[in-house]
């Protein structure tokens, strides 16, 4: 063979998306800048650092002899550089680039905007439909069962009914940090006197390893989905469509650049629009583009052309994006100190008992209502998620990342009825 045969090869091997020879060559230029004591913080740079980082730990958790099947490579590239930010493992000029870029862009938003978006605009109008409106069934029933089953769990472990339910229960449903264990955590120092700081500091631990319960418990529902098909729906939430993710519309041939980047800006307007509405009615950004998105999709606004284009957008997202934003997602938002803190064996039987029956009802409601049973306990998981960053991750150990809007919607809209109704019942309850 030929010298560039061979180097053909070579470029063909990966590790995640990026070819061997490039990888090795980012590896050796990252580490020559940390060797400087100066990484330059363009954003090009913190690409190829996340990429790097995301790519490498999720290979690692792919590779990991039966946990590779329960979703190892999101657990992996979420938790590993989580630990070794707290071993002091990341150089600080490295870490400090990858916090910054994180913080500063809010590049999580991007992300969870193309696929929601994508994803909607791809989706066949009728299963569209369809999904909106049954899944609230299964959505509703989890939330009551397993916040009456995590309540009793905690009891028989002697941890107390109120506090099990306000400080265990109701945070790992509440919709995440942002939307969930901050407005807990202030509704809660109001009620009973206390600093804010102190309540969080009781509220995080529980959305953290909900959220680790989840995406383990997930990846398992996708191994026994390989084991028994007829189960699942592979990412589409009801038998008798060819697939949930599709563009019957569909031009032949593929998508041209232009309805590519179309897609793109599409996708970044209707999240200017959900920011609008937060900042006019106080009402959450994803769920106002999710609602935006999913009338365009009914009215049949969007041209087959840009449909096509949103197609590729998503895919493009789920694919390259996902495990070097969630690394970065480890290592600049998630406090390893805060996840151990709540590693008491009576915390940690009560959060998987609280997650695995939010998931278990999700699972036989949905059978019942005609709805592939294990898509409906997957998005029943990301219920309690922690927020945006574990819809991705749990969707991701789960290979179904086409589900993204019916996350957000359990997510989001869940999280907000859960921290409104528990806030309404402790003022009732009282200290």
């Amino acid at each position: 063979a030929a010298w560039y045969q061979h180097a053909w090869r070579a470029m063909d091997s990966r590790v995640g998306v990026v070819p061997l020879p490039v990888y090795l060559l980012l590896a050796a230029l990252i580490a020559g800048f940390c060797k400087l004591g100066k990484v330059p913080t363009d954003m090009s740079v913190s690409i190829a650092i996340l990429a790097i980082g995301g790519f490498t730990c999720a290979e690692f958790g792919k590779r990991l002899p039966l946990l590779r099947h329960i979703g190892a490579a999101a657990v992996c590239a979420t938790f590993v550089p989580s630990f070794l930010v707290y071993l002091h493992a990341i150089p600080p000029v490295l870490l400090k680039n990858v916090v910054e870029f994180t913080k500063v862009t809010n590049f999580l938003y991007l992300f969870i905007a193309s696929i929601i978006v994508g994803s909607i605009f791809s989706m066949d109008r009728n299963v569209l439909v369809k999904g909106f409106l049954k899944i609230f069934a299964p959505l509703a029933a989890g939330t009551v069962i397993a916040a009456l089953v995590g309540t009793a769990v905690g009891m028989a472990l002697g941890l107390g009914w109120k506090h099990t339910l306000f400080f265990i229960v109701v945070p790992i449903m509440a919709g995440g940090v942002g939307e969930g264990a901050i407005p807990l955590s202030i509704g809660y120092a109001a009620i009973l006197g206390l600093a804010q700081g102190d309540m969080f500091a009781q509220v995080l631990p529980p959305v953290m390893l909900g959220s680790l319960s989840a995406i383990l418990l997930s990846g398992c529902l996708n191994f026994v989905g390989k084991r028994y098909p007829h189960l699942t729906g592979e990412g589409r939430l009801q038998p008798g469509v060819a697939d949930d993710l599709r563009v019957s519309e569909l031009p032949a041939g593929p998508a041209d650049i232009t309805n590519v980047a179309g897609a793109g800006l599409t996708a970044i307007a209707l999240y200017m629009v959900g920011l609008m509405c937060f900042r006019l009615f106080d009402f959450p950004a994803p769920v106002a583009m999710l609602f935006v998105a999913v009338v365009l999709k009914l009215l049949r606004v969007v041209s087959p052309q840009l449909q096509q284009g949103s197609h590729v957008v998503y895919k493009f997202f789920s694919t390259a994006v996902t495990y070097p934003l969630l690394f970065a997602i480890g290592a600049a938002m998630t406090p390893w100190e805060k996840l151990i803190a709540a590693f008491t064996l009576a915390n940690l039987i009560t959060i998987v008992a609280t997650v695995a029956t939010l998931m278990a009802t999700g699972f036989v409601v949905g059978r019942r209502l005609g709805m592939y049973p294990i898509e409906t306990a997957i998005i029943n998981a990301c219920h309690s998620g922690q927020g945006g960053t574990g819809d991705v991750a749990i969707l991701t150990a789960a290979n179904r990342m086409q589900m993204m809007p019916f996350a957000q919607i359990a997510t989001r809209i869940g999280g907000a009825i859960v921290v409104t109704l528990s806030l309404f019942a402790l003022a009732r309850l009282g200290a």
